[in-house]
């Protein structure tokens, strides 16, 4: 029997789209199941009363977490995208046995360590398989899918956690939840995930208007850092938004915990956010395919600034905090799938790995400065004045990228010096 042709396109490559959108949902859904408890467990089960200290875990994740998008970046087109897949599933599979028997909260940070590099892996590798069935054309949406549906995973698993940890005892909960989420993904990936890297060189071959760049982590690295205009508003708007969300997963149960909020509710906030980022993340991904990257991304960023100084203000009361954190969710869905396809939009197909990897790994670089500058924060000036101050570095983030991001205009140059074509609003 003959090999199926290679084509490019959402259609063609439905079968095994869907299949990484499903497991991009498992992606998600390990790290939501810490959401809405795992702050919580720092105080109750191991007595640690600093924000700061409690926040170490994500501090921890995130510095993985940019590793491995480094790691990813460096080695997808030597070992396939496949094989660094699976090892993300493998890395997981000691989390949930590491924070069920942890005796004191350095074991937690450690399994976060794991964790990390388990999202950075298997993250990175999932949405840069689907761009490359994609192709070009539908660039944005592939994205938005992907992101969709790993933090319809988030919000799902954080959620069940949050309403599960009510009557049974919170690591129990993530520990059985890892689990089998790690499992299933592995399993899984195992048996019916496909490599991509006959679609990129089909891609490749009909970009005739220019010369590939070569795929070089020493290249792309200050390129996507401070080089390239396009690349470097993208990074920096990565980690701001980002370092909102390590506030948002580390502070806000703390802080409606504080005023009074049970766990079920802290659950229903901590759920409301991604819920609306990743159902968000599809008709954003498709405006941004038509309406250009930069208004998405300048748009999204005010949007959170907005919503964090509402979270500000709100006391905590539910109403307000719930309204608040759909707003930030909105914000950030409008953000997430034109950042990333923004990056793959400057790059050839050869080098879009290592780009999109130096821009995760700044990206996620927000987790580390999120966790610790929201934790001295909160320390010095309360959870309130932590959520102001980052409401207004949000939206300073955001001006940035209207002013240093390209917008329409005609062929340019690309990495490496390669003409580039320059999509409307691009």
């Amino acid at each position: 029997m003959s090999a199926r042709p290679v084509e490019l396109g959402l259609r063609a490559n439905l079968p095994q789209f869907a299949l990484l959108v499903a497991v991009n949902a498992l992606v998600g859904a390990m790290v939501g199941l810490e959401r809405s408890t795992l702050p919580l467990i720092g105080q109750a089960s191991f007595g640690i009363g600093s924000s700061a200290a409690i926040l170490s875990f994500i501090v921890a994740f995130g510095l993985a977490k940019s590793l491995a998008n480094l790691g990813a970046g460096a080695l997808a087109e030597r070992i396939g995208k496949r094989r660094l897949l699976i090892a993300g599933w493998l890395i997981a599979l000691p989390v949930p046995v590491l924070i069920e028997v942890a005796p004191s909260w350095g074991w937690v940070v450690g399994a976060n360590l794991l964790l990390g590099a388990n999202q950075g892996l298997a993250w990175s590798m999932t949405v840069v398989m689907k761009v490359d069935l994609a192709g070009p054309s539908r660039r944005g949406l592939a994205i938005g899918l992907n992101e969709a549906a790993g933090y319809g995973g988030v919000a799902a698993a954080a959620a069940l956690s949050g309403w599960l940890a009510a009557d049974y005892v919170a690591r129990d909960v993530l520990a059985a939840g890892g689990a089998v989420i790690a499992v299933a993904a592995l399993v899984t990936t195992l048996a019916f995930v496909r490599d991509t890297a006959d679609h990129v060189a089909l891609e490749q071959r009909r970009r005739r208007d220019r010369a590939p760049s070569r795929a070089r982590l020493r290249d792309a690295f200050p390129d996507a850092t401070y080089r390239v205009p396009a690349l470097r508003s993208c990074s920096q708007a990565g980690l701001v938004n980002n370092l909102n969300d390590a506030l948002t997963w580390g502070l806000v149960p703390l802080f409606l915990a504080s005023h009074g909020a049970g766990t079920g509710e802290v659950g229903l906030v901590a759920g409301a956010y991604p819920a609306v980022w990743g159902a968000g993340q599809i008709l954003a991904g498709h405006w941004s395919d038509r309406l250009g990257r930069k208004p998405l991304i300048v748009a999204g960023m005010l949007v959170q600034a907005l919503a964090l100084g509402l979270l500000a203000g709100s006391a905590a009361r539910l109403a307000p905090a719930l309204a608040a954190a759909a707003a930030l969710g909105a914000g950030t869905a409008l953000v997430y799938p034109a950042l990333i396809a923004r990056i793959s939009d400057e790059v050839d197909p050869v080098a879009r790995v290592p780009a999109v990897g130096v821009y995760r790994f700044w990206r996620d670089m927000g987790y580390v400065v999120g966790g610790v500058v929201s934790g001295l924060l909160a320390d010095a000036l309360g959870f309130g004045g932590a959520l102001a101050a980052v409401a207004a570095l949000t939206a300073l983030s955001g001006l940035w990228v209207a002013i240093d991001l390209p917008g329409p205009r005609p062929r340019r140059r690309g990495l490496q010096g390669a003409a580039a074509p320059t999509m409307p609003g691009a």
